[in-house]
């Protein structure tokens, strides 16, 4: 839920970036962090985890400028691709007001995909939000690697329904990264409408109507489960730049 605060005249947007372990979600926050003017974000906190980072970046981008005259401040977190990791991506997804997607583009991540997307639903759901009215964009990472697939191909064999902003990205190069950013962003501020209309704090930017089912039928795979979860501590937390 967007946070609105009318005596600052600010909004808060809460983005996740959801997708497999080391599919580029960490390169994402990364590249925006260092395309960004020092003085336009704020530090970038790393809570390291065995094989992979969740990131947090408190992000106030410039170019955005002033929505109806509040300024814009946007939260963006990358969730962990690790199986054992679900309550952290539950608790990332907590008041999420949009969701980036990030698609592997090699053939040999789709089945991966597949279990995240699942996953987003289930959680999602847990928090009492209807998957399908959340505002969502997939991006289509490492195209700059050989052998990925077509993106045809890969819209089709992960089903997004039409509608749903499709993006293509490399995040290890740059290129990419605040399309995705700007798009989902987009939708939130018009879901969300006036903020001088709504009452001080939390506030829903679902979308109107659910869009076309773009989860994949079926159980969510319990895999999850196979695996003890990590538990995090304090000395695993660490800031990456200061500026």
């Amino acid at each position: 839920m967007a946070l609105v605060l009318h005596a600052q005249r600010e909004i808060t947007f809460k983005i996740a970036y959801y997708g497999v372990g080391l599919g580029g979600k960490t390169t994402n926050l990364e590249a925006i962090h260092d395309q960004t003017r020092p003085d336009a974000r704020g530090k970038l906190v790393a809570v390291n985890t065995e094989a992979e980072r969740t990131l947090f970046l408190d992000f106030l981008p410039i170019e955005l400028g002033a929505f109806r005259g509040y300024k814009v401040r946007l939260h963006l977190l990358s969730v962990p691709g690790q199986i054992a990791q679900d309550s952290t991506r539950r608790l990332v997804l907590r008041n999420v007001d949009g969701v980036i997607l990030v698609v592997d583009s090699q053939p040999d991540a789709l089945e991966g995909i597949h279990y995240s997307i699942r996953n987003l639903d289930y959680n999602l759901r847990l928090h009492g939000v209807d998957p399908d009215r959340v505002p969502l964009v997939v991006q289509y990472n490492k195209r700059d690697l050989p052998g990925v697939l077509d993106v045809d191909e890969l819209g089709e064999r992960i089903g997004v329904p039409d509608g749903v902003p499709e993006l293509v990205a490399s995040a290890r190069e740059g290129w990419g990264v605040f399309e995705a950013l700007k798009s989902v962003v987009r939708i939130c501020m018009h879901q969300l409408g006036d903020p001088a209309q709504h009452s001080e704090g939390r506030v829903a930017c679902l979308l109107e109507e659910p869009r076309g089912r773009f989860y994949p039928s079926g159980p969510v795979s319990m895999i999850h489960a196979l695996a003890p979860e990590e538990e995090l501590d304090i000395d695993d937390i660490e800031l990456l730049g200061s500026a």
